[in-house]
């Protein structure tokens, strides 16, 4: 079944860019609660240092190269429409959405070369997503039918792909994450179908109907158990799902929390407690929900304009889609380097979402892009692990970041920019018997007049970067 997807993906697309950037632009992180389990605070520590990871956003939607799972939510919203068959009729349309795992086999599925790009990149955690709001596990889950080792890819050794991606993360020595919807749109107990839905919500009151909310949440504890239990070490439990949440958490202040109309508390305490008894230290994300289940913040698709001092996470797609869409617009690499030097310089950590395709496979441009990034971490990543922010952290073309008693100064280029001959740092006082030297040499600069001078055999030496690193000592 063919679907006109790159006009679909495109109406998709900058809606949700814009709905999402608000959802996270408008929450309150100054009511950001401080985790008080020590393995939980040595595991949030080690993932601030990390800076760099990757996200796959994959189901099967990709086969269809439509926007995740978005067709299927009945609002009426433009982001949510629909097209080609069945698009007029929203229960034929689910019913052919929910076939699509007897046709999908993605053979050519190898997450160890994704691991190995990702790792030559520079990339330290991985986040996957074991279902979205579909409700298709791409898990061997025990409690649904509607799963990967239910296609005709469960004869494939590797049919159980969480289970084998965060193996092969794993083995590059990534952090591992498990990214899981809290609403699901394919059973019963959250979309009852004695009432249509109407939106993303659940298609009842869960006070008025107790019974089944209880179903539902057992089934969410459940999935969630099978994730903690039977796919070795995991270290982040990455919650989506916002409008799943207990009523009293929602801010009246912000607009998109305000249409949530009935409380869905799924009890995270309960949740939390039993995923950290099989692992313990686990770093919770319950997104957009403040408190004490939120261990990191994520805004989406977008950097803060400023330094924030709580752990926080930008989620950034490396093309314009999070999911598969046959031909996607990728950034450039002095785009995505300046996107990842922009957010470590204000205290946070980049996850770069790259979408694999219906046959398991990603775009060639996706690994070229990481390779590029991979050759410029090379010379540069001093200046971005381990790091913390210093001030004035963003000014003009510069961003700072600090190491003990160094000074990490990033000079972010335009595209095609040869290191200037003369440089200085904006808003940074330098002492004039700081060494200062460029990554990856060991030769010192001068400094005459306040300014940093480069001989012109050194910027003919270094060529042409996204973005120059001055070592300051």
């Amino acid at each position: 079944m063919k679907f006109n997807t790159l006009l679909l993906s495109t109406l998709v697309l900058f809606s949700t860019l814009s709905a999402s950037a608000q959802q996270h632009s408008e929450q309150d992180h100054s009511k950001y609660v401080v985790p008080t389990d020590p393995l939980v605070q040595q595991k949030l520590a080690k993932w601030q240092d990390v800076k760099f990871g990757l996200m796959m956003h994959w189901g099967t939607y990709s086969q269809w190269g439509i926007v995740e799972s978005w067709s299927l939510c009945p609002e009426d919203e433009g982001w949510c429409e629909r097209r080609g068959p069945h698009s007029h009729d929203w229960h034929e349309y689910k019913k052919a959405y929910e076939a699509i795992p007897k046709t999908f086999n993605p053979v050519k599925f190898n997450p160890e070369k994704w691991a190995t790009a990702a790792k030559n990149a520079g990339m330290k955690y991985v986040v996957f997503t074991t279902k979205h709001h579909d409700g298709f596990a791409m898990f061997d889950s025990k409690h649904t039918d509607y799963k990967i080792t239910n296609t005709p890819f469960k004869s494939n050794p590797k049919s159980n792909i969480t289970k084998e991606i965060l193996s092969a993360f794993r083995k590059e020595g990534f952090m591992t994450g498990t990214y899981f919807s809290k609403p699901d749109w394919n059973v019963d107990s959250y979309w009852w179908p004695y009432f249509p839905p109407k939106d993303r919500n659940s298609t009842y009151d869960p006070k008025k109907k107790p019974e089944i909310w209880e179903k539902f949440k057992t089934f969410t504890y459940n999935q969630i158990e099978d994730l903690m239990t039977g796919y070795g070490s995991v270290d982040i439990l990455w919650l989506d799902g916002g409008w799943v949440r207990p009523f009293n958490t929602i801010d009246p202040k912000i607009s998109w929390q305000k249409s949530i109309p009935y409380e869905q508390d799924i009890d995270m305490a309960r949740v939390a407690k039993m995923a950290r008894s099989h692992q313990p230290g686990l770093l919770v994300v319950d997104r957009t929900v403040t408190g004490e289940f939120e261990n990191y913040v994520t805004p989406e698709q977008q950097i803060p304009d400023h330094y924030m001092p709580i752990p926080w996470e930008s989620c950034i797609t490396m093309g314009d889609s999070w999911s598969y869409i046959p031909k996607e617009n990728f950034k450039s690499t002095e785009k995505l380097v300046h996107t990842l030097v922009d957010i470590v310089a204000k205290g946070g950590n980049l996850l770069l979402n790259v979408a694999p395709g219906p046959d398991g496979e990603w775009h060639p441009e996706a690994y070229t892009r990481l390779e590029e990034m991979g050759k410029w971490m090379n010379v540069n990543s001093v200046g971005i692990y381990d790091t913390k922010p210093l001030a004035p952290y963003r000014q003009g073309k510069w961003a700072y970041t600090k190491k003990g008693n160094t000074t990490y100064a990033f000079y972010l280029a335009e595209a095609g920019e040869k290191l200037p001959a003369s440089l200085k740092p904006e808003g940074l006082t330098l002492s004039k018997t700081a060494k200062i030297t460029l990554a990856g040499s060991k030769k010192a600069l001068k400094q005459k007049d306040g300014s940093i001078v480069v001989p012109a055999k050194t910027i003919d030496e270094v060529g042409v970067q996204p973005a120059y690193l001055l070592v300051i000592e």
